[in-house]
Parts: structure tokens; sequence; C-alpha cells
């Protein structure tokens, strides 16, 4: 049943500064976006944990100068949730086999081991990569009233 109200947007992007800032601000748009999408909680909570480590990921290892930016972007489709994030070094990213005593380099393993699929290339018509995970989903609400 329409309201009047317009579909929501199936895909939006944001871009942010190359600062540990920027991190939380991705999750904590994401979680709005897919509230307001109807995802399920545990699909959310698993896109925000996976944005996290893409995001900081770029935030920490993308050696570019501070000015340019991070960006990641959401698509929804009937059962998949798609986010990825682009930064403008073009080293493609490699899961890595951290020790137990190390504080990081488990964000790779932790996106493979989480996500439905992912992968990295270089950016479309850019410098730069592009990382991506995606997840599937069963959407809330009547009728899939989301799409």
């Amino acid at each position: 049943m329409n309201d009047g109200t317009p579909p929501l947007p199936r895909d939006v992007e944001w871009h942010f500064t190359r600062h540990a800032r920027s991190v939380s601000r991705a999750r904590t748009l994401l979680r709005a976006q897919t509230t307001a999408w109807k995802l399920p909680d545990e699909v959310t909570e698993t896109a925000a944990l996976l944005l996290s480590e893409l995001m900081t990921n770029a935030y920490r290892h993308a050696k570019v100068s501070p000015g340019r930016e991070i960006r990641a972007r959401c698509d929804l489709d009937a059962d998949r949730l798609r986010v990825s994030v682009t930064d403008a070094n073009d080293s493609l990213p490699e899961p890595r086999q951290a020790a137990p005593g190390d504080e990081s380099g488990r964000g790779l393993t932790l996106v493979d081991a989480l996500a439905d699929k992912w992968g990295a290339g270089p950016r479309e018509g850019g410098i730069g990569k592009t990382v991506w995970f995606e997840l599937a989903h069963t959407l809330h609400g009547s009728h899939g009233d989301v799409l």
C-alpha cells in the first residue's frame, strides 16, 4: 500500500575525510540506512562490523595525502546488501595471518569469515581501489516494502 511517501533509494554513498573519526561516522550512517531499509538486526550489525574493518584499513593503510577522501557505498537488492569502500591507494589488500599477540591484521580475515562474498579491485575510472563485501538478507516489513 502506498501512502504517498516516495520509496527509499536503494543505494547511498558517503564521502569521508581520511581520519579515524570517519570510521565511527560510517558505522552510524550505515546503521541508520539499514534500519530505514528494515534489514534484520543481524545483517545490520555484521555490515557495521565489516564496514568498520574496511574503513579502518582505508584510513590506516591508504598512504595518500590526508585530504583524499574515503568513500563508502551501500547498494540494496532484493536479497543482498553490498557495501564498498573506495580510497585513493592502488595497492590491493590481501588477508594475512596475524600472530596471537598482534594488535591488528585480522580485518580481512574477519571479512572473509562473515561476508557471503567479498573482493577488491582497481577503482572504476580512476585512481585507487574499491574493497567490497556482500551479505544476503531477508527484508523485514510487509511485502518487501523497502524495494
